[in-house]
Order: C-alpha cells, then sequence, then structure tokens
C-alpha cells in the first residue's frame, strides 16, 4: 500500500507558476496541492495528454478553460481535458484546490502561448 501525506511533501513551482506539492505520484494518476497568492493567476497552458481536475478547497477566483470564464470557489470541480487552455487567476482570498491529473502531471505535457 502507498499512502502519501501533504505535510511531507515538499512545494515546488510548476511551469505554469502555481506552488505545488504533490501528494501521490502513481504510475495512471497523481494528484497534488496547489496553492495561488491572493491575485495571482497561473500562465494559460493546456497539457497533451493529461486530463485535469481541479477541486476548490479555499478562496477561489476565475477559471478559464478553451476561451470560457467563470468564477469558481470553495467546493467548486472543473474539469478540464486533454488540450484544453486553461488558467486560473486567483481572487482577494487567493485560491488552495486539489488537482488530479491522469496520466500524472510532468513538466514536459505543459505547454504555452
Amino acid at each position: 500500500m502507498e499512502v502519501g501525506n501533504l505535510d511531507a511533501a515538499e512545494p515546488f513551482t510548476t511551469r505554469d507558476g502555481s506552488t505545488i506539492r504533490e501528494i501521490l505520484h502513481a504510475p495512471a494518476q497523481s494528484l497534488a496541492e496547489a496553492t495561488l497568492r491572493p491575485f495571482q493567476a497561473t500562465d494559460r497552458h493546456y497539457h497533451a495528454r493529461s486530463e485535469e481536475v481541479y477541486f476548490l478547497l479555499e478562496g477561489g477566483g476565475t477559471m478559464e478553460v478553451d476561451g470560457v470564464e467563470r468564477p469558481v470557489g470553495s467546493g467548486d470541480a472543473v474539469l478540464i481535458p486533454p488540450g484544453a487552455w486553461h488558467r486560473i487567476a486567483a481572487g482577494e482570498r487567493g485560491a488552495r484546490f486539489l488537482c488530479m491529473c491522469a496520466p500524472p502531471y510532468s513538466h514536459e505535457d505543459t505547454y504555452f502561448d
């Protein structure tokens, strides 16, 4: 059995600018916690292979997926299909959310404008 722990996960900055702590990195998927400071935004990007789900735990802001924007907040889950351009901009309280990626997140699968 493999068990990950959030407190034991070392934070790092992804290519899109968010700070994440990867909780689990399995062969078929990954789970990480991401944080954005108040009014911080990720760079608009896409993943060619990975499908992502963001689940907002605290704070919120504006989510954009393929040109469609909407406000998101605590309790919201956002599906991001492979190849969909996306970004999240935190509001005044910042944002803390879980990122689930299948296949697992990799810097090499992150593409920018």
